[in-house]
């Protein structure tokens, strides 16, 4: 495999159309709403559920879920820390062009460092960033176990595995909380709608 070119040699070209040009057409801002969170939390089925909302309001929304680029781009990464770092600074920089292209990105990554979070929103830019700390306890998650992690992670067959043997870092002052064990999920999505809303992305 070849070594990645200098980037002294490499050239960023902006484009001919502006951002302003493409929300312009979709009718809508390009928005990030970043869901962090305990493996169980809910962060999957909000993220979703929002999307189909938008979409029924003909609005253009893209889910970008933390298991689902490990089985592409970031299949390359284990769960080491300097890993889950790279994994989270590839979703950002992903979740920039979409940005830059007028999509309502809604991203569900467990994103346990305060960081990695933080870098997210450097590339996207803070005004387009939307935190949202989808808080639910460790027992309450690890009660739920939909795919059976925190049993493997107790039993020592998950090797750093947030909540157990790696820490979460919750927010420190998140645009939105979300006790998703106290609300539905229908009340989770319309809570971050009116924050969509309230900052402008939706017409």
């Amino acid at each position: 495999m070849s070594s990645p070119p200098s980037q002294s040699n490499v050239v960023f070209h902006p484009g001919h159309i502006r951002r302003q040009q493409r929300e312009e057409l979709l009718g809508q801002r390009g928005m990030l709403v970043w869901l962090t969170g305990l493996s169980g939390s809910g962060k999957s089925t909000i993220a979703h559920a929002l999307e189909a909302r938008l979409c029924s309001e003909r609005k253009l929304a893209y889910v970008l879920d933390g298991d689902n680029l490990r089985h592409g781009l970031n299949a390359d990464l284990g769960f080491s820390e300097r890993d889950r770092e790279e994994n989270i600074r590839r979703a950002g920089e992903v979740a920039a062009l979409f940005v830059d292209a007028g999509v309502v990105v809604i991203a569900a990554f467990i994103s346990p460092f305060r960081r990695d979070r933080e870098r997210v929103s450097a590339i996207v830019g803070d005004a387009r960033f939307i935190e949202v700390f989808v808080d639910v306890s460790l027992a309450v998650c690890e009660s739920r176990d939909p795919k059976g992690l925190y049993a493997r992670a107790r039993a020592g067959e998950i090797a750093e595995f947030t909540g157990i043997s790696s820490p979460y870092e919750p927010p420190a002052a998140p645009a939105m909380t979300l006790r998703a064990a106290e609300l539905d999920v229908d009340e989770c999505v319309a809570a971050v709608h009116a924050e969509l809303v309230r900052r402008g992305a939706l017409q």
